[in-house]
């Protein structure tokens, strides 16, 4: 499993990012993986369409990807970036990546659900057992 550490907030997730103006999610998908990791991939299928709940987050697109080219490095947006095998992956990944890779893994038909670990609830608990990652992730939210 492909993982980037980002450098705003501490964590460990899926490499990914926003979809700009007049890009398609695969073609974003293709941007930032080169843009975060160095690689060039090949999207083998789309797992699944999250839509959520709160502002918390936003559309995302979940996509299996094999790797055709490049070489793993970090970015201005990452502090490492590694493969993790699925038994073995980081501690520290906040919701809703887990679930995201177990239903990567798991080979099913398409998803389209509510992003629903995304929640308010969610970020309260955090932020009892993580007060400086949710600060973080809430100062990068109010100035990107």
């Amino acid at each position: 499993m492909l993982l980037v550490e980002r450098c705003d907030v501490p964590v460990w997730v899926l490499p990914g990012g926003g979809v700009e103006s007049g890009e398609t999610p695969e073609e974003a998908l293709m941007r930032e993986m080169e843009e975060e990791t160095g690689l060039v991939v090949q999207i083998d299928r789309c797992v699944g369409r999250y839509l959520p709940i709160s502002r918390l987050a936003k559309i995302t697109h979940l996509y299996e990807c094999t790797m055709v080219s490049g070489n793993l490095r970090r970015s201005e947006e990452t502090q490492d970036v590694c493969f993790f095998p699925l038994q073995a992956l980081p501690k520290l990944i906040p919701p809703p990546y887990p679930e995201w890779i177990q239903e990567g893994y798991a080979q099913g038909p398409f998803i389209e659900r509510e992003l629903s670990s995304i929640n308010y609830r969610t970020l309260l608990k955090t932020a009892v057992q993580h007060p400086l990652l949710v600060a973080q992730f809430l100062f990068t939210r109010l100035f990107k």
